[in-house]
């Protein structure tokens, strides 16, 4: 783990402190978030930014919830970038990698038109924590298995989680 990542991770556990849930869920995107990159074989720099933005992804949902008074996935997307920018200030000197994480923070919930690998791993592990969490049905799992995941090793987990 880089140092960047250690910080992003104490920073948050500060942030959510007493949610163990959220903090759980978090800590689970990140570590599909960064298996599935590394099986992907993604560059370096492009495996810390997905990194960063598994841990910070759902930094939205506090605001969203007084805002809105719900955390409901488009009020994520709309807080979550600049809560991410505050956190990520004094923490990463990088303005392009900062961007790139807001960006898809500001996305995780936006699922037509994936583009980018990081972007696509970012939904793909985020699902794999929310399907087990929500309980789902075989026919959802199954469903989401044709619709959202494209990466091969996001594929053999689901496969293998489910046991599809």
């Amino acid at each position: 783990m880089t140092e960047m990542i250690a910080q992003i991770t104490e920073k948050m556990i500060a942030y959510d402190s007493g949610d163990i849930h959220r903090i759980e869920h978090f800590i689970k995107v990140y570590g599909y978030a960064s298996a599935i990159g590394k099986l992907e074989g993604l560059d370096p720099r492009t495996q810390e930014l997905l990194e960063a933005a598994a841990l910070l992804h759902d930094i939205g949902i506090k605001v969203s919830e007084e805002k809105y008074h719900s955390s409901a996935g488009k009020y994520q997307e709309i807080e979550g970038p600049a809560e991410a920018r505050k956190l990520l200030d004094g923490i990463c000197p990088d303005k392009e990698l900062t961007d790139r994480v807001c960006w898809l923070i500001g996305h995780h919930h936006t699922y037509s038109d994936i583009q980018d690998i990081d972007h696509q791993i970012l939904v793909e592990a985020d699902f794999l924590v929310n399907l087990a969490e929500d309980h789902a049905s075989e026919e959802s799992v199954r469903h989401t298995l044709k619709t959202i995941f494209r990466t091969g090793s996001g594929i053999r987990f689901l496969r293998s989680i489910w046991n599809l």
